[in-house]
Formats: structure tokens, sequence, C-alpha cells
């Protein structure tokens, strides 16, 4: 369960880590890349972020490119966060599939 404290922070990182990936987003023309969760560890040192990418057949590019760039995303949160953190965590990027999965549980609940 998570304390109040890792609330307030996981909403801000997704606040502005928002931000930063819709200008991001923009260089890579056709792509929506949303937030749909960010959970941050007790320690505060680290934060996993959930992404939606559409369309579909861009998610494997998509998701390499923000790997790649995960360090400057880092930084352009430190610069974000520095009054409200002490310490900027690390990032972690998952993809969440969990709007395929609804689609697929559809499809078979349909046959």
């Amino acid at each position: 369960m998570e304390s109040t404290r890792q609330h307030k922070i996981a909403r801000l990182i997704q606040k502005d880590m928002s931000d930063i990936l819709l200008r991001y987003a923009r260089t890579l023309h056709g792509t929506l890349i949303a937030i749909s969760e960010v959970r941050v560890t007790p320690d505060f040192s680290l934060a996993h972020i959930y992404l939606s990418i559409f369309p579909q057949d861009k998610v494997e590019t998509t998701m390499q490119l923000i790997e790649e760039n995960k360090h400057r995303f880092r930084g352009e949160l430190g610069s974000l966060e520095r009054h409200q953190l002490r310490i900027i965590p690390e990032i972690v990027f998952h993809l969440d599939d969990t709007i395929d999965r609804m689609e697929r549980i559809d499809e078979l609940l349909k046959s």
C-alpha cells in the first residue's frame, strides 16, 4: 500500500513526465505516448512509469527510443522538480498492455 507521500510524488512525476514525453512525441510524427500509471518505491529512489503507445505498429521502436533517451528525460525531470524533491528517482519504463488485454477479452466474449 502506497503512503500519501508516495502517491503525491507519483502524481507529480506523472504530470511532469507527461509534459516531457508530449514534447518528445512531437518529434516522432504520428505517435501518441500516454502515461497510465507511476509507482514510486518507498525510499523514492525508483519510479516505475507505465506507458501506452499508439499506434501498435510503432510500440517497439518507440520504447527503444525512450529507453535510449531515459537519462535525458531524468535530467529534464530533475530540472522541473528540483524544488520539490531532494533526490530525483531513477526511471524504469514499462509498456502498459492493459488495453490490449481488454480488447482480447472483449473479442473472446463476443465469440
